[in-house]
């Protein structure tokens, strides 16, 4: 009985041994992929000043000076002028607010004025005194090199806002 006993325990632990083995040889072969691809490598971010002004109801328009600061490499770094527009609900005035993007490419790597464009989405904010807002933009040149899509903004004044939003980029020079 005990020789038996001795054999199975013996087998069942050569199955275990040789399950972990073969385990073990499939993670040696594995790589790692990046869970989404789509997103590629965050190569820095835009951070535009956007000018103050009133919303006239259904709307405003506002300039805006914007740097693109590297987090890759020599530490480049690009201007931009544009415009945010929104259209829908725009009660109240700002004196400044500031809007921050994550900027990604599919490499490591960045042209001058790649991010110049038509960008167009969603926006809403709320402000008394400081305020926050969120925008949800979408698109740039045909390009690779794009922002990402929702930014926060910070900002000073007394306002609502809900609606829809453009933002153009244009290289300043």
């Amino acid at each position: 009985m005990n020789k038996i006993l001795a054999t199975a325990f013996a087998a069942v632990s050569l199955t275990f041994v040789g399950a972990g083995a073969v385990n073990a040889a499939d993670l040696a072969t594995r790589t790692y992929e990046e869970p989404d691809l789509r997103n590629g490598v965050k190569i820095g971010y835009l951070t535009c000043d956007i000018g103050g002004g009133t919303g006239y109801v259904l709307g405003s328009s506002k300039e805006a000076d914007c740097i693109f600061q590297s987090t890759v490499g020599n530490e480049l770094s690009d201007r931009y002028t544009g415009e945010m527009r929104k259209l829908g609900i725009d009660l109240g005035f700002t004196t400044r607010s500031r809007l921050i993007w994550a900027v990604f490419a599919p490499t490591a790597g960045y042209h001058r004025g790649s991010l110049a464009g038509l960008y167009v989405g969603a926006t809403a904010e709320a402000t008394l005194g400081a305020g926050v807002g969120a925008n949800l933009l979408v698109g740039g040149t045909s390009g690779s090199i794009h922002l990402q899509t929702v930014s926060l903004t910070g900002q000073l004044g007394l306002n609502v806002a809900a609606g829809s939003a453009s933002m153009t980029l244009t290289p300043a020079n």
